[in-house]
């Protein structure tokens, strides 16, 4: 059977399809460290945002994750309650909600670098390897956001 010219490619060879299977694998072999740290990968990738900057506005997180605001607010309620961040209201600008580390979610930082860790030895690529394909695979995707708007990429 022949594939005509509008069909879509075998899933196997779609572009699409293997950064999708391996962000489920990356996320795989992060789980057992993650469940040890008491996370989701979703409150690891939050966590990650404010290491880099802690108190950030939650629309500021939401935009730098791709999520919409209202997709964030329950994950960080329940950071919350695990005591790893505080939400508290801005002072000049009631409407905006403020999100701080806590020390026991600064203390997690030193913890979760066993994740780069597994996946290195997972995926038996050197950390060049690696760090090419994360350029080429935010190039590809800062490139596809480009044109179709939508994200501002985080800097």
């Amino acid at each position: 059977m022949s594939q005509r010219h509008n069909d879509p490619p075998p899933l196997r060879d779609q572009l699409c399809y293997a950064i999708y299977t391996a962000g489920i694998a990356i996320q795989r072999a992060y789980k057992p460290l993650l469940d040890e740290l008491g996370l989701t990968y979703p409150q690891y990738l939050v966590l990650n945002v404010l290491w880099a900057q802690d108190e950030q506005t939650v629309v500021s997180i939401a935009d730098q994750l791709a999520l919409d605001s209202s997709t964030l607010t329950p994950l960080l309620k329940r950071l919350e309650i695990a005591g790893l961040v505080r939400r508290t209201r801005n002072l000049s600008n009631e409407r905006q909600v403020l999100i701080n580390l806590t020390d026991q979610g600064h203390a997690l930082q030193h913890k979760a670098g066993c994740l780069s860790d597994a996946l290195l030895a997972a995926s038996t690529q050197t950390p060049a390897q690696l760090a090419a394909l994360n350029r080429d695979v935010r190039h590809l995707r800062d490139a596809i956001y480009l044109q179709i708007g939508g994200w501002d990429a985080p800097a």
